[in-house]
């Protein structure tokens, strides 16, 4: 009896921090967030992405196929209720040289598609994440009317969860007031070019 009594005493405390174990992981990964390169603090010359004279210009890169990158759609869709007509926003997703349109077309595709106001673009093979040197998906970066960079990083408060956040604090009042809040907020998501080269 007491020997039954110490294996489930002991299976409990073995159960406990597996559990406990996994819990920690999975919210250190929801947690850390991207590693940024410098970023062009000026529109670059070699984009072929087009700016809309006089407004200022957002851009998000997405890997079609991450899903930590649906919260940063709906926060998109958010940023774009308060600013639709301040703001050319973009959104690029990365297709892969050897992937067909339909691998882009996924339902993270459809989400972008229905944001008002919102373009958007292939980025054939990643030439547009590279020119900007975006390699997380749901990085986000705002340029003002003269192309100068203004804002980037993430617009989700962790990865793959939606809700208030710092970064769409700051490009709303951008848009709506003129000031930057905050220049620069960690980002979460996939990386875009080791998924591109895996896919």
């Amino acid at each position: 009896m007491k020997r039954n009594k110490h294996a489930v005493i002991i299976v409990f405390i073995v159960w406990a921090l597996i559990v406990g174990l996994g819990w920690a992981l999975l919210s250190h990964y929801e947690n850390v967030p991207g590693q940024s390169q410098p970023l062009p603090e000026h529109w670059p010359l070699a984009t072929k992405v087009r700016r809309t004279p006089g407004l200022p210009t957002l851009l998000m890169f997405v890997h079609p196929h991450c899903p930590c990158s649906r919260a940063s759609a709906g926060e998109l869709s958010l940023i774009m209720a308060h600013s639709q007509k301040k703001v050319r926003a973009q959104v690029l997703f990365l297709r892969p040289e050897t992937l067909s349109e339909q691998w882009v077309k996924t339902d993270l595709w459809d989400s972008a598609m229905r944001i008002p106001g919102v373009e958007v673009v292939m980025d054939d093979q990643g030439k547009e994440a590279r020119i900007f040197h975006a390699n997380v998906s749901g990085q986000v970066m705002l340029y003002d009317a003269r192309g100068n960079l203004v804002f980037s990083g993430g617009i989700t408060p962790s990865r793959g969860h939606q809700g208030d956040n710092d970064g769409r604090d700051a490009i709303v009042s951008f848009l709506t007031k003129g000031i930057i809040l905050h220049k620069q907020t960690p980002f979460f998501g996939c990386l875009l070019f080791s998924s591109l080269q895996q896919s």
